[in-house]
């Protein structure tokens, strides 16, 4: 009987070319937000994020979930607030997204899994109980960044709003998964327990 072939590992971005994919759109769409004004740097923001999202698949031949859901929503709603010339929608978009992500991973845990592990797997290896405490911790999460972006959109100048775009839901996320170590160290997986756990699929 011939043994199947293992299917060749995933090719990984190295975290500074990672770190650059994810933020670069953003740091674009600021700049030209400045120059410019919100329906310029919408423009580009959409058309950063797909190149982004091009590069991405072309040097790993993969795309995680999260970063489509993200440029997809880029497009929509970028698309809605050049077509009608309402910066509404672009506002509107972060809410959209984590709110997606909330339900996503909290909608999971009400069926048993711990989708976080699906994205994060290749990173690290926790416990299943551990799994499913930090995909609840991260859906409460975007969730409350669900509701700050409604609150600072809707009661602040847009400049500020694109200035807390920035500097302030990039740090909060930053703070936010920092502060999370010590609940991954708690539960993470070592040794032979680690190459026993099961496959996320």
């Amino acid at each position: 009987m011939t043994d199947t072939p293992a299917a060749a590992p995933r090719k990984k971005l190295k975290p500074g070319l990672k770190f650059v994919l994810e933020m670069g759109p953003l740091v674009l769409f600021f700049l030209v937000y400045n120059k410019f004004g919100i329906f310029q740097g919408t423009a580009t923001l959409m058309v950063a994020t797909v190149i982004a999202l091009a590069v991405t698949y072309a040097l790993t031949k993969h795309l995680p979930v999260m970063p489509m859901v993200t440029a997809a929503m880029v497009v929509i709603f970028g698309g809605a607030t050049l077509l009608l010339h309402d910066a509404t929608f672009v506002k509107m978009k972060a809410t959209v997204v984590y709110l997606l992500f909330a339900a996503a991973l909290l909608g999971g845990l009400l069926f048993g899994k711990a989708l976080l592990s699906v994205a994060f797997d290749s990173v690290m290896n926790l416990t299943e109980e551990g799994w499913r405490k930090l995909t609840l911790r991260w859906g409460l999460f975007f969730i409350a960044m669900a509701a700050v972006n409604e609150i600072v959109w809707r009661t602040q100048t847009e400049d500020f709003w694109v200035k807390f775009k920035v500097f302030g839901f990039v740090p909060l996320t930053i703070l936010f998964a920092i502060s999370q170590t010590p609940l991954m160290m708690k539960y993470e997986l070592k040794g032979e327990d680690a190459e026993k756990a099961p496959e996320h699929l």
